[in-house]
């Protein structure tokens, strides 16, 4: 197995500044932009950008906010956090971080997918309605463009190509990732194309994705197709001991998730709940010794060549995301690869 690769992801949460207020939103770019520098230092290998419509995120654009990091940082690999693929054009996502791969010496990622949240749907005019039609024939778009050949394609949801070349051409591969929520079908369907998977384990027992773990292997054999990087994307915050991570994250862990809550239906989120995940759920956080050991266990479960940790948790302070990405790079990265060998 090649030696496991530990990632941190941003949505660029609105955080709050010193006196207790939100930071305005440019603030809040400038700050992810030293995160990532800071990220890159550490040894930390990739820094995710999210991309979000909406009052409580920063970032819409997140190839800009990564293009600005290429420039700063030396080694680190850049990618999105996700990319909305149904509600963008695979053509200009392909371009864009094609030029962010010249530009960061073949350092640029994606990561597609379908988005939790629908705000760009309205915003970019396309019918909701058609949420799987969208993004099965955009992936085919852009799996085709990938192949860095004359692209001939036809679908329902734009205007068919004929013979049309796709510039700028590539000089090193552009990683390209699926993210998948938990379906047999974005299983099959990252299969179908030969990206690697991005598992999004959010909530519970991240060994119940084992299975679909399983189905993507089954699926690349059958197929006839090498076999393929596992990630996982998951929350997380490190402090220097588990009560100090514990303390410094709930209150802003629980704004966050309350606010989205309200927004689809769910119960406020309690601290019973916020232990449960800490003790046997998708929630790493804790001292470094104990993140590190929960780590290595999941990428263990499940065969993970990837471990991403998303360390932004609504208006949790700049602050303490800077010291949680320092202990996550020079204590907890190394713990890990130890670990899993």
């Amino acid at each position: 197995m090649a030696q496991i690769e530990l990632g941190l992801d941003t949505f660029g949460d609105i955080t709050d500044g010193p006196d207790g207020q939100p930071l305005h939103a440019a603030q809040v770019i400038r700050n992810l932009i030293d995160e990532a520098v800071l990220a890159d230092e550490a040894g930390v290998d990739f820094i995710g950008v999210g991309e979000h419509h909406r009052a409580d995120f920063a970032v819409s654009s997140p190839e800009m906010v990564l293009a600005t990091i290429a420039g700063r940082t030396k080694r680190i690999r850049l990618g999105s956090a996700v990319t909305v693929l149904s509600s963008d054009d695979p053509i200009r996502v392909y371009q864009r971080f094609a030029t962010l791969n010249a530009a960061s010496n073949g350092r640029a990622e994606v990561i597609l997918g379908r988005g939790s949240f629908i705000e760009s749907f309205p915003l970019f005019g396309f019918d909701l309605n058609k949420y799987e039609e969208l993004f099965n024939e955009k992936l085919d778009l852009y799996a085709a463009v990938l192949k860095q050949e004359s692209v001939t394609w036809q679908g329902a949801t734009r205007p068919p190509l004929k013979n049309q070349s796709v510039y700028p051409k590539l000089d090193a591969p552009l990683t390209t990732w699926i993210g998948v929520g938990g379906t047999p079908e974005s299983v099959m369907r990252a299969a179908h194309y030969g990206f690697p998977m991005m598992l999004a384990i959010i909530g519970g027992d991240p060994k119940r994705f084992a299975p679909y773990v399983d189905l993507y292997k089954r699926a690349l054999g059958e197929m006839k197709k090498p076999e393929l990087p596992i990630g996982v994307h998951s929350h997380g915050y490190i402090a220097e001991t588990d009560a100090q991570a514990r303390e410094d994250l709930f209150a802003d862990y629980k704004r966050m998730r309350d606010k989205i809550g309200a927004e689809r239906g769910w119960p406020p989120f309690g601290k019973a709940e916020f232990e449960r995940e800490i003790e046997g759920g998708s929630l790493y956080v804790g001292s470094p010794q104990t993140v590190a050991r929960k780590i290595a266990g999941t990428v263990q479960a499940l065969g993970a060549a990837r471990f991403d940790m998303k360390y932004s948790a609504g208006p949790l302070s700049h602050d303490k995301m800077m010291r949680c990405i320092e202990l996550y790079g020079r204590k907890v990265a190394p713990m890990v690869r130890e670990m899993v060998g």
